[in-house]
């Protein structure tokens, strides 16, 4: 596999934590005929970066109730029972199970939980850089991108519109924009 150092010389090896100030957790869903967008404000997690590009790992632990899409009756909504029951299922979790390079494009495979249940997804990854910041430290940059089936997940809630029609389309398009800092 891919030694890190092909990657960039700066990445190296150690725990780099994700900044949450100067990270994102975003979604888009269908509704009705456009995409309602949103994002999750409160998460945590960290990015080990090993000798090889297959032996590094990532690790993400995300607040359900921190969810937002502009609208607090919606939000509200998304949290209850029907959508994602934050009071029983308060978090949703990933971990990587493989790093790799494929076609000069990054992938991770990993598993997602959520509401207890855990499924397999692959990020695709693009790696955004290393920069020694104002202070001293150092920062890697890396953007993601998946989409998932909601109902995988047992997601159900839906609203039956004329035809053959919903309120909620099954796709969820999740982005990531992650900045790092080595500890």
């Amino acid at each position: 596999m891919t030694a890190i150092a092909t990657v960039s010389p700066e990445l190296t090896a150690g725990t780099w934590n994700i900044d949450p100030s100067h990270s994102e957790v975003t979604f888009a869903i269908r509704h009705l005929m456009t995409k309602v967008r949103g994002s999750f404000t409160e998460f945590s997690g960290a990015v080990q970066i090993a000798e090889t590009l297959a032996e590094s790992t990532a690790t993400a632990e995300i607040t359900m109730a921190s969810v937002d899409t502009r609208n607090a009756d919606r939000d509200a909504h998304v949290r209850t029972s029907d959508v994602l029951d934050v009071e029983n299922f308060p978090v949703m979790t990933f971990a990587t199970k493989g790093v790799r390079a494929e076609g000069g494009e990054y992938l991770v495979d990993g598993d997602l939980t959520i509401k207890d249940v855990t499924k397999p997804i692959t990020l695709a990854v693009e790696f955004n850089g290393v920069g020694e910041d104002p202070w001293g430290g150092f920062r890697a940059g890396f953007s993601a991108t998946t989409t998932i089936n909601r109902k995988d997940w047992g997601i159900e809630f839906n609203v039956p519109l004329k035809g053959d029609k919903a309120l909620l389309g099954d796709k969820v398009d999740i982005a990531l924009e992650i900045q790092a800092v080595r500890s």
